[in-house]
Order: C-alpha cells, then sequence, then structure tokens
C-alpha cells in the first residue's frame, strides 16, 4: 500500500460488537471509524473520507444491505463488507449480485480471517485508486499525444506547403537560366563544370558541346582554371580573354559566388570574341 492513510468504518447497532471490533483492528493500519446505525454511517461517510465499511445485516430502521445499497449510490468506489448470521445468507446472496456488497461474513467469525479480509480489501481499494489513476494518467498522455502529433501535423503540413513551394521556385529559376539566350556555366572551385544552359550547349567550344562534370580546362586549356581561382577567391567580377581549344577566341565574364556559397564557385557567361583579362 501507499503512505496514504485508508478509513475503515464499522457499523453496528451493539456496541459491544464495535467494540470488539475496535479492540481486533486496533493495530492494524488503517484509520478505524465506528457507527451505531445506518442513518449515522452515512453521515459519518458524508463527513470523513472512507474507503472500506463493515456493516452489521440486522439493524433497526435500516439494515445492512439497504446501508450499503445507500453506500453503493453515494460512494460507488467504496468496498462493502456486511456481517450477517446463517438465516440471513439468501438476502446476503441477493445483495451480492446485484453489486450492493463485496464480501460477506457469517456470524461468528473467526477473528484472524476478518482481520486479514479487511486488510485485503484496504489493498483492494488501494490497487483500483493507483489503477484509476494510471488510467488517468494514460488518458492525459493520450491526450497530449495527440495534440502533439496535430501539431506535428501542422507542422509538417507547413514546411511541406513551404518545400514546394520553394521547389517550384528552383524550377523556374532553373527552367530562366536554361532560357536564357546567354551561354552561362557554372564552375566549381574545383575547376568542374556544374552548370551549363541551353544556349552554352549549343557552343561549339573544342569541336564538342559543353558538358558537365568536364574540367573546364578540357575546353579552354590549362590556363583558364588558374585566372577562374583568383576570380573565385575574389568579390569581384572580371572578364577573361581565352581561347577554345580548337583555336575560337572567347572572352569569359566571371561573376564569384557570394553569401554561404563565397569562394565555392563561378559563374561564366561565354561570349565569342576577345578580350583583355581584368
Amino acid at each position: 500500500m501507499s503512505d496514504k492513510q485508508y478509513t475503515v468504518l464499522c457499523v453496528d447497532d451493539e456496541q459491544n460488537i464495535l467494540s470488539a471490533l475496535k479492540r481486533l483492528l486496533r493495530k492494524e493500519p488503517y484509520r478505524l471509524l465506528t457507527a451505531g446505525s445506518g442513518s449515522q454511517g452515512l453521515t459519518m461517510m458524508d463527513e470523513n473520507e472512507v474507503h472500506v465499511v463493515v456493516s452489521d445485516q440486522r439493524m433497526p430502521g435500516m439494515n445492512g444491505t439497504e446501508f450499503l445499497k445507500e453506500v453503493k449510490t453515494n460512494h460507488p468506489d467504496v468496498l462493502r463488507i456486511i456481517l450477517t448470521g446463517y438465516t440471513e445468507v439468501d438476502s446476503i446472496t441477493a445483495a451480492i449480485n446485484e453489486g450492493s456488497v463485496y464480501k460477506f461474513f457469517l456470524k461468528p467469525w473467526n477473528d484472524h480471517n476478518l482481520k486479514l479480509e479487511i486488510r485485503q480489501a484496504v489493498e483492494q481499494y488501494a490497487l483500483m485508486e493507483t489503477n484509476k489513476q494510471l488510467h488517468e494518467t494514460v488518458i492525459a498522455q493520450n491526450d497530449e499525444l495527440k495534440q502533439i502529433n496535430e501539431r506535428l501535423e501542422e507542422t509538417v503540413a507547413e514546411r511541406t506547403q513551404f518545400l514546394e513551394v520553394q521547389n517550384q521556385a528552383l524550377q523556374i529559376s532553373h527552367a530562366v537560366l536554361n532560357d536564357l539566350p546567354l551561354p552561362i556555366v557554372g564552375v566549381s572551385r574545383e575547376m568542374i563544370i556544374a552548370l551549363v544552359n541551353k544556349a552554352a550547349r549549343a557552343l561549339a567550344v573544342a569541336d564538342q558541346p559543353l558538358n558537365v562534370g568536364e574540367r573546364v580546362s578540357t575546353y579552354f586549356g590549362d590556363g583558364i582554371e588558374a585566372s577562374l581561382e583568383r576570380v573565385c577567391n575574389s568579390v569581384e567580377s572580371g572578364c577573361i580573354a581565352a581561347q577554345g581549344v580548337g583555336g575560337t577566341p572567347f572572352r569569359l565574364e566571371t561573376i564569384p559566388l557570394s553569401g554561404r556559397f563565397k569562394g565555392k564557385g563561378v559563374i561564366v557567361t561565354i561570349k565569342e570574341g576577345a578580350a583583355a583579362e581584368v
């Protein structure tokens, strides 16, 4: 059991029975209350948090089964035990079937067995209370998880929409770049051609089209790479006079990448004709 103090209420119209129960249960690990009638027992239950109730069956005014039915209605979680004689077993059995009584004991009872059964009833109540708390915790956690999942779904939906917009913008950017009438080539800092638009692919440099993945020196000779490396490491645009491997002169207008791609590549616009290197 937990550290919580549980309470047992004993109800009987005979004071000597209540005294006997007090002596029997005085060392048990729970609080013990007594009442001399069913009506007094109901009043005490309204004024105290009771977890197990033990009632005599034969009492004037309100008998045990009537009292425990009231307890079930007003305090449904309380475990209900009744003490009865042999002649009242049939009526007690009916009360058990109706759910009004958790367990019954025949008079005269065995002290050891009664004490053990009441203790087990208290432990049963504690277990039921723990299960109820766990159930409530699971429900609360499920609700929290549901809310987290809903927020996650909203975030994923927003992120997906954002990525779709970004992807469309990227596709449009590629389409615009590809359809520009100027021959444009992207060169990485390793001097590898990383991008070629439609106009650049139409150029006949070194008697073959420019291809992504080839070194730029394949088309403009080894000297071009040193010039492009200087541009890549600078922050200013430039113009380089170059000659294709096939002998055709070209003017390469260069723009170094900036921002988080600074130093990682160069954009090159290719025009036929010579120009002094800047």
